[in-house]
């Protein structure tokens, strides 16, 4: 039995248990729910978890385990010859061995017992039912591969087996402890503040997981190149070392990447920030509720664009109209058709990166605009002011707080912006205040080392985790500040 048709056969068993559980509940009450300590539907509900959550933590605890064991089974009937060799090549054998045993699900009872007495008919049997082989597998992976996808078979069907046993023992269990008096509401909140914890407790330890990995590896890299050269280093020249030399040579100094990183999201928040304030305040204030209706969703949709396509917007749009017109404009000023602004600049980044940071200034300002008091706006507007003038002395400054944690919340956004930066901005590692040039930022550079076939023993291959942990120190700051501001600075209206 596949493992949907296990969860969903257990799916219908907690939904009848729930049926009969609230059932057993209101014959038990006779009409009389104050005789009875919690609600007909908690009865049910907890007969319903108590059906599911075992049989579920079961099924889960077999499908973690039983791969393991299968494998670690079918390993050890290898021939002597076979476990002799090195790891690598025993797990290439091992995968090898998963391919004929897919192979061997196309084949017909008799056609595996041939393959099994002579396996050097596999070939010609698989070939016939249209499915190919790698290479000529030898007698005992063709043995290996039948026994493997019995012991899969009988793991399947003993793993439905169990999950259902332990599904219907629960369902009765639960059933039979239905009583009057029986605290099952106490009982459902305690599984539903169990399952909150539990997830909670998932969002945090892989927040703590991914910053163990990035530390566990940037201490490596600390351990061969001092932490002051990178940090406070000038020059970005990672050469790369042959392969196993574990060579260190290169200048990994972070500034010029820190840098072009602040450098470009600065001027995409000189583009997001007013574009997104005006409309956010447009909207919030001076649109009608049809007019709101129809424009935010369709503002909203920049924020749903894979940023690949922008990316492939500036390179082939945005790019090639600046370098265009400000050619145009060098030969009207000064003769010289030669354009000052490069296709790949800090301005063409800048730019389209604005555009994509627009919804999310504008969807969070809106939000905090409008949860400013209508009483706030009433008496203003009563006392004689104007509609402009409320929102500039009124609106704004008590919404302020709110609009500067967005800001910063996007500025975040902008610091961690990859793809964009890659095919509007270039790779270049410079230091240098023109817009008009290329930079690079530190998302891209760890893209850059951290591809191709490489080891991850040299400075050149660690230094990403180092970028890495210092790209989310620097953003883990921004959102702690914005933060501070909202919860320091927001005003509490009655």
């Amino acid at each position: 039995m596949s493992t949907s048709m296990l969860l969903l056969t257990t799916a219908v068993i907690a939904i009848l248990g729930y049926l009969a559980g609230t059932r057993r509940a209101l014959a038990l009450s006779g009409g009389r729910s104050s005789t009875m300590h919690s609600r007909p539907g908690y009865y049910g509900s907890f007969v319903a978890v108590w059906t599911a959550l075992p049989a579920l933590l079961v099924l889960a605890a077999w499908l973690i385990i039983s791969p393991a064991v299968i494998n670690n089974v079918v390993r050890s009937d290898f021939p002597a010859e076979a476990l002799a060799q090195s790891s690598a090549t025993q797990s290439l054998n091992f995968g090898m061995i998963e391919g004929i045993a897919r192979g061997l699900n196309a084949l017909s009872p008799d056609e595996t017992a041939q393959a099994e007495r002579n396996p050097g008919d596999l070939r010609a049997l698989m070939g016939g039912r249209g499915v190919a082989i790698a290479g000529d597998p030898e007698p005992y992976m063709v043995k290996a591969a039948i026994d493997l996808n019995r012991m899969r078979m009988l793991n399947s069907w003993g793993s439905a087996v169990g999950v259902l046993i332990v599904a219907v023992l629960g369902a009765l269990i639960s059933y039979r402890l239905i009583a009057p008096r029986f605290r099952a509401r106490n009982r459902v909140e305690h599984v539903i503040l169990g399952s909150l914890i539990v997830a909670s407790s998932i969002a945090i330890l892989t927040t703590v997981g991914i910053v163990a990995s990035m530390l566990t590896e940037a201490t490596q890299f600390f351990h061969a190149i001092p932490a002051w050269e990178f940090f406070f280093g000038t020059v970005w020249d990672p050469r790369f070392a042959a392969a196993g030399s574990g060579g260190s040579e290169g200048q990994f100094g972070l500034v010029p990447l820190l840098l072009g990183t602040l450098y470009i999201g600065f001027v995409a928040m000189l583009f997001a920030v007013p574009v997104g304030l005006f409309s956010a305040i447009y909207m919030a204030e001076y649109a009608s509720p049809r007019l709101r209706s129809v424009v935010k969703p369709l503002l909203e949709v920049l924020a749903g664009i894979p940023t690949i396509v922008y990316g492939f917007f500036a390179l082939t749009t945005v790019g090639p109209f600046l370098r265009d017109i400000s050619a145009q404009i060098a030969g009207l000023t000064t003769g010289n058709y030669t354009s000052f602004i490069q296709a790949q600049s800090v301005l063409t980044a800048g730019f389209v990166m604005g555009i994509m940071l627009i919804p999310y200034v504008s969807s969070l300002s809106d939000d905090i605009i409008t949860a400013v008091p209508r009483a706030m706006r009433d008496g203003s507007l009563g006392l004689g002011a104007t509609r402009s003038e409320t929102v500039k002395r009124v609106i704004l400054p008590a919404a302020l707080p709110g609009i500067v944690g967005a800001i910063l919340m996007t500025a975040s956004r902008a610091i961690g912006e990859t793809m964009i930066v890659v095919l509007a901005a270039g790779v270049a590692a410079r230091m240098q205040i023109n817009p008009f040039e290329p930079m690079t930022t530190v998302t891209v550079k760890i893209v850059n080392q951290l591809t191709g076939d490489l080891e991850f023993t040299s400075p050149q291959t660690l230094v990403a985790f180092a970028l890495g942990i210092t790209l989310f120190a620097i953003t883990l700051c921004l959102n702690i500040y914005a933060l501070y501001i909202v919860r320091k600075y927001r005003e509490q209206y009655e």
